[in-house]
Formats: structure tokens, sequence, C-alpha cells
């Protein structure tokens, strides 16, 4: 909740800094109703980087969205950009994110929600689904909400971050993540530089939201909006330096891998094919955490 200049030390350049082994440009396609999204984590070409199970760019504007569906065995984290979205479960679970706000949501053994787009013009954010452990894939739901002014944030030599899981410049978020989480959107002005230490043993990723930047390597070629950059598993945190004339977003996000089986299918991610086939029938009859999907509509 707090907001900080940062009285920590400066962090200092890594002797060595963790590589960019993987470069995707996330390419545009369709999901919900009508909706646009840019999918690089999901894709055939990056599966899943665990814990991470997705990361879509969402760009949506009425009547588009994404309607009535379920989730079972992981978690979404839903980051607006710019506009305005409103949700609604089959538990009486409302409510509507703007600008800056963050909707952190279990969905454990069961929800059936919908998002759907509460304001004109283009309604743009960033969606990111965690894995969840096997032991707590069948938890009751919960949602952790936060506005944009109650996410953290400190800022420091040119560099402003918004933390919206984990800790930077010695600022730390409030949210709780079960599956041990860093989330960032950091912005960096013309020359500056950052050196963001990441947990060893985490896998991390970097999405350029705006503008371009060099990481890893001082001398690496730079990167531009919309991709997705996977960092190397050996080294101490992200390096990177904005050389060019503009400024420079991008989210960096880390988490602890699970090392379990991974078995999606579609809104669905368990450990086993027999699992996945419970979930199914779950929905379907409307039970083990689907009791009020049948009798329940969103435009009800």
């Amino acid at each position: 909740m707090s907001s900080s200049t940062s009285s920590a030390p400066a962090t200092a350049p890594f002797e060595n800094p963790r590589a960019v082994v993987k470069k995707l440009l996330s390419e545009a396609q369709s999901e919900g109703q009508g909706a646009t999204v840019r999918r690089s984590i999901g894709r055939h070409e990056l599966r899943n980087l665990d814990p991470f199970l997705m990361l879509d760019e969402f760009s949506v504007s009425k009547p588009a969205g994404f309607p009535d569906h379920p989730h079972r065995g992981f978690e979404t984290v839903t980051y607006m950009l710019q506009g305005a979205f409103t949700h609604q479960d089959f538990s009486g679970h409302k409510g509507t994110i703007r600008t800056g706000d963050v909707q952190w949501m279990t969905a454990g053994r069961g929800i059936v929600h919908s998002e759907m787009p509460a304001s004109d013009g283009v309604q743009k954010g960033l969606q990111l689904w965690i894995n969840l452990a096997s032991k707590d894939k069948m938890i009751e739901p919960r949602y952790q909400e936060l506005q944009g002014k109650d996410i953290s944030r400190a800022e420091k030599d040119g560099v402003e971050v918004r933390i919206i899981a984990g800790e930077a410049f010695g600022v730390r978020s409030p949210v709780y993540t079960r599956t041990p989480t860093m989330y960032m959107d950091f912005t960096m002005q013309p020359g500056s530089q950052l050196h963001q230490p990441i947990p060893a043993g985490w896998n991390a990723f970097v999405y350029i939201i705006e503008g371009e930047g060099v990481f890893g390597r001082k001398d690496a070629a730079p990167a531009t909006a919309h991709h997705c950059l996977v960092l190397g598993a050996d080294g101490d945190g992200l390096s990177v330096w904005n050389k060019s004339g503009a400024p420079l977003r991008f989210a960096l996000a880390a988490g602890q891998p699970l090392n379990e089986p991974v078995v999606q299918q579609g809104p669905f991610v368990m450990n086993t094919r027999a699992e996945i086939q419970q979930a199914m029938e779950d929905y379907y009859y409307g039970r083990n955490g689907f009791e009020k999907a049948r009798q329940w509509s969103s435009a009800a």
C-alpha cells in the first residue's frame, strides 16, 4: 500500500545478469466473443513457463468480451492498462476494475464468470494465468482486488515501478501469492537503467508494453513492444537499459516452478487426464464446486 521514492540503495549492476534465452512476438488471435488478444505464453512455441500458463494482452471494445465461462485449478491475474472491465461470477461476486487496477482471482475448485467491457472505446490490459500446486487446485475460490491507488509504488533514478506482487526498491506488495510469484510494471525514462533481483531458481519473463529497451546484456539488440522475453535460469536478476529517446514500459513476472505435470483442457488445468475428465463432468453436472453453474447466467 506504500508509495516511496525509496531510501533503499540503488540496485548495483549484476556480475551475472540473467540472459534472454527466448524472444517471442505475441500474435493476435480471436478469443471469447469477438475479442482480440495478443498471446505469448500459451502458444505452441511457448506452451507454458512453470508456473505461468498463459499471458494475453487484450484489446476489447463493446459488444465484444468474455461471456460466461468456467475455470478450475489455477489463478487469473487481470491488470487493466486502459479502460474498464466488469466481472461477475456465479457466487454473486461482482465488480469493475479500471485503469491501473488489479484483480487476482484464485479459481481453485471452480468458478464460472464473465468479463465484459464496462466503458466505451478500447479496453486494454494483461491477463496472466498462474498455475496452482496439486494440493491447492481444489481450494475454495478467493479474490484479491487492488485499486490503482493502493498498488505499492517506488521510484529511483528515472525508474518507476508499480509492484503488483513481490518486492522492488525495498517496497513490498500486500498481495498474497499462493504460488510464490513476483509481478511488476516498470516504466523507465530515457537513459535510465535497472538491475532488479530475481530469486534463484525462479522462472522469469518480461513483456514489453510500449517503447524499446535493451535486456540482459548491454550490447544486446533492443526489443520492442508486444515481445515476450524469457530469461535464463542462471543469474542474479534482470538488467535493462533504456537507450532510446522515449519511455520504456514493461511487465516483469517471475515465479517458483511447481515441477508438476500440467494437463490443460481449455479453462481447466490439472495434473492428470483423469482430473481433467472429472473437471469436465463436474462442470456439466453441476457438482464439486460447480453447483451454481447450471442455473446462473451473468445476463440474468
